[in-house]
């Protein structure tokens, strides 16, 4: 990072990793529990030659965050509506067509430069104040959530991380708009010169094109995001103070 605040690059052509309905907990969001022997952190860890037995928990590694990355998603209970709502730590990769667990689809769409939108419903990101639910989508590529509403301690994390929150209209969702999942996003965000609560247009490749709520709620906010997160904005205060 530079000691100067970064240029906010607009959003263009973000796929959607995720379209998921109301309720969505931090539980479904963040590593937890034990390590499948097929998920992708499982696959990471063999390939250092860690056997199975001695996967140990999410929560044992949660200081390894190659391995909370692959983890993030990966609730066998969470349900995606790209993928028919089938239960299950999947999404479909746009632009190959395939069913893939979501950390795989979040790699290949990093590797191609492309930013990602997560879909949702209301109350996005309830249940306990899990860091690693806000830390995840930041490392797996997520730059906006887009939610019906969302549970306030999540909401404050998410902008902590530099991922920004906004919020569909009264009345509407991913599915009264029409949207799938399966269309490309873009939003300018005026080089990061946002204001709280301000009206912000998003635009989809299908033609569709409506408002949300900018959710960063407060000026310390809106330094946040500016700074790319909330230790870029401590760090960059204390090299001022210097």
């Amino acid at each position: 990072m530079t000691q100067d605040l970064p240029e906010i690059a607009d959003i263009e052509g973000a796929y959607c990793l995720l379209n998921v309905g109301d309720s969505v907990t931090t539980d479904h969001i963040s590593p937890a529990g034990k390590i499948a022997t097929v998920s992708p952190a499982a696959k990471y860890l063999q390939g250092l030659g860690v056997t199975p037995k001695n996967f140990n928990s999410y929560g044992s590694r949660r200081g390894n965050d190659l391995v909370m990355a692959r983890g993030t998603f990966a609730n066998i209970r969470l349900k995606n509506k790209m993928c028919n709502m089938v239960e299950g730590p999947h999404t479909i990769h746009v632009p190959t067509e395939k069913k893939m667990p979501v950390y795989d689809a979040a790699a290949l769409y990093k590797e191609a430069g492309a930013p990602l939108v997560i879909l949702a419903g209301k109350e996005y990101g309830t249940g306990s104040s899990r860091d690693w639910a806000a830390k995840g989508p930041y490392l797996q590529g997520v730059k906006v959530v887009v939610a019906a509403t969302y549970e306030r301690i999540h909401r404050s994390n998410l902008v902590g991380m530099g991922i920004l929150p906004l919020q569909f209209k009264e009345g509407q969702n991913a599915d009264s708009l029409g949207l799938t999942g399966f269309e490309k996003f873009s939003i300018k965000l005026n080089g990061g010169k946002l204001t709280v609560g301000q009206d912000l247009e998003v635009v989809a490749d299908n033609g569709v094109t409506f408002t949300t709520t900018v959710r960063l709620d407060t000026d310390p906010e809106i330094s946040y995001f500016q700074n790319g997160g909330i230790l870029q904005t401590v760090l960059r205060n204390l090299a001022k103070a210097e």
